[in-house]
């Protein structure tokens, strides 16, 4: 009982560590090796794995959207994308007018309270933007294949076999799982490669 009072006391007393991710300094990624390649190196094959996995979540793309589908059921699904390219659309112009706040923001905290070099905040203020669009291009991504999965899955489990119907979905999944995962990645290792 006096260990946990003790411990609960102590965790108060703690103070805060000063630091942010916008201090954080790159190390030199050529002087540190892994089974005798450089960093760099190592970090450039990673940008090539995260290429594959885009062109896998592309090829699954087209794949599921090759299926056979009723034309009904794509009807209906075409309906149900443009619906939500509307909505899409108006987030958009929302997200825009958040950022632009946000924009100011940042400026405001790193331009003139920690005093960042101009160069340093233009940076920081395009790599919000570049984020932003990442996930909004990820997020228009899902919409369409999912949309794409919905039809053609109704039409495959017209016949019956549970299985290749099951796959339609999973198949979605992992492709807007891999694009999305490698966009990040991509945007990531470009950072701290260039």
């Amino acid at each position: 009982m006096f260990a946990a009072l003790l411990t609960a006391a102590a965790s108060l007393c703690a103070t805060a560590a000063w630091a942010s991710e916008a201090e954080l300094k790159i190390p030199n990624l050529g002087s540190v090796s892994f089974l005798g390649i450089d960093g760099h190196s190592l970090l450039l094959f990673g940008l090539i794995v995260c290429l594959g996995g885009m062109a896998f979540g592309l090829v699954q793309y087209v794949q599921i959207r090759n299926l056979p589908v009723h034309k009904a059921m794509r009807e209906i699904s075409e309906l149900i994308y443009e619906t939500c390219k509307t909505y899409l659309i108006t987030q958009g112009k929302f997200l825009a007018i958040l950022w632009a706040f946000i924009a100011v923001i940042i400026v405001v905290y790193f331009r003139f309270l920690l005093h960042f070099s101009t160069g340093q905040v233009v940076t920081i203020v395009v790599f919000s933007i570049v984020g932003i669009l990442g996930s909004y291009a990820v997020a228009w991504f899902g919409i369409r294949i999912n949309t794409f999965a919905n039809s053609r899955t109704a039409f495959a489990s017209l016949g019956g076999k549970p299985y290749p119907t099951m796959e339609i979905p999973l198949k979605a999944g992992m492709s807007i799982g891999m694009l999305l995962i490698s966009v990040e990645l991509v945007l990531m290792l470009f950072i701290l490669l260039f």
